[in-house]
């Protein structure tokens, strides 16, 4: 956190340096157009095929074809999830919360879209409906669908707390990334990444900047859903934190399972429809 009492005095142009422009760093007005009118036209001939719940402080990991669908929902109470995606053909090509940041804000919503990582920089999929929508922005600057926490995890809550915690966000995704994969659990612990988090409320105190969050609006019956743009894997862990109105990395809060519903659209089958390219970058860096 910046010091209350800085050791160095403001210099005598300090107000015409904090008073420049801000400029956004990646315009979203050049990013390629999303078609939200077509995914969601072909949305309702798409078919159901699988029902995944994930169990409270646990998760789930399960295989959504390219031009389907994935909804994930509040069942039996207000609940957070973390959410992994890999591309089903290479793990190393996984969802980049920090690029997905820059380029659609902190929190995102309907027609905004999950990017993957370098090399690769492609739509993994994209938001097509939100029943949280309604939310926006509240008096705290705190909203829904976050993408600037990494995950709860054993590590900082050993170094916080002194104490180990095995059903982390981070741990239930080893565990669950582990069995899907067949991966030994110590090698796909790396392949565990900084998620979106679904359904939490979230933001930056406006006195420190320091990153809060506040109990979820979920009610059950709440979705928040995505067209896969690529064949994925999606990862899903229903954090120990419940709605994340008290603490996470224990057993205290009230916690409730969260459903993954996979729909597969017969057209995208069909070869109708094409995944996204990775980038078409040379990566000579200049050499």
């Amino acid at each position: 956190m910046k010091p209350d009492l800085p050791e160095y005095s403001a210099p005598l142009d300090a107000e015409d340096r904090a008073g420049k422009p801000a400029i956004v760093c990646y315009p979203p007005e050049t990013l390629p157009a999303v078609d939200l009118e077509s995914l969601r036209t072909r949305r309702p001939d798409a078919e159901h095929i699988e029902t995944v719940t994930v169990a409270p402080r646990e998760a789930a990991c399960v295989r959504v074809p390219a031009g389907g669908y994935f909804r994930i929902v509040s069942t039996e109470g207000p609940q957070v999830g973390d959410l992994n995606l890999w591309a089903a053909d290479d793990f190393s090509e996984r969802f980049y919360s920090g690029k997905t940041r820059a380029l659609h804000g902190t929190h995102v919503s309907t027609g905004d879209r999950l990017w993957s990582t370098f090399p690769y920089l492609r739509s993994m999929a994209t938001i097509t409906d939100d029943t949280l929508d309604w939310y926006g922005f509240d008096a705290d600057g705190g909203s829904v669908h976050d993408v600037i926490g990494t995950r709860c995890d054993p590590y900082t809550n050993r170094l916080l707390s002194g104490e180990d915690y095995h059903h982390c966000c981070h741990s239930n995704l080893t565990r669950a990334f582990a069995d899907y994969s067949g991966i030994p659990l110590a090698e796909a612990e790396h392949y565990v990444h900084d998620v979106m988090n679904v359904f939490m409320c979230t933001g930056f105190l406006s006195a420190t900047h320091q990153y809060f969050m506040k109990a979820s609006p979920v009610r059950p019956g709440d979705y928040l859903e995505f067209h896969a743009d690529i064949d994925l894997v999606v990862g899903l862990s229903a954090c120990p934190g419940g709605d994340c109105g008290s603490e996470h990395s224990s057993d205290v809060a009230k916690c409730y399972p969260l459903t993954i519903e996979i729909y597969a659209d017969d057209s995208a089958r069909a070869g109708k429809m094409t995944s996204t390219a990775r980038s078409v970058y040379d990566r000579s860096h200049g050499r």
